[in-house]
C-alpha cells in the first residue's frame, strides 16, 4: 500500500470511515447517507456535498470503484486497497477502545 494514501486516510474522518464501511456491499450515495443515519442513531448526517466529494476522492485514490448507474444513481463498491485501509482503521479504533478500557498492558502506570 502506498504510504501517501495511508497518511491521507489514517486516521479517517468519521464520515470517511462510514462511507467506506458502507461500501463493503455495492451501494449509492443516498442510501449510504440513510444507512449512516440509522447506524449512528441520527447523530451523523452526511451532506450531499460531503458525500459526493468523498466518493469522488476515494474513487480517484482507488479505494472504491464505480460499478454501475441505475435511475441516475451511481453505485460503488470498496476495492482491495479500500479494504486494506478500512482494516487498518478498524484496528486503530479497536486499539483506542481497548486502551480507553485499560485492556492493553504497557499503559501509563507501567
Amino acid at each position: 500500500m502506498e504510504n501517501k494514501l495511508k497518511r491521507i486516510y489514517i486516521p479517517m474522518t468519521e464520515t470517511g470511515f462510514y462511507i467506506l464501511f458502507c461500501l463493503q456491499k455495492e451501494n449509492h450515495g443516498y442510501n449510504i447517507g440513510q444507512q449512516v443515519k440509522r447506524m449512528t442513531g441520527g447523530e451523523l448526517s452526511i451532506s450531499p456535498g460531503t458525500m459526493y466529494g468523498t466518493l469522488s476522492k476515494m474513487e480517484k485514490d482507488g479505494l472504491i470503484q464505480f460499478v454501475k448507474e441505475e435511475d441516475k444513481r451511481k453505485f460503488y463498491r470498496i476495492t482491495e486497497l479500500g479494504n486494506e485501509i478500512l482494516e487498518l482503521e478498524l484496528k486503530r479504533i479497536e486499539r483506542l477502545y481497548k486502551n480507553s478500557r485499560g485492556e492493553i498492558t504497557g499503559g501509563i502506570d507501567e
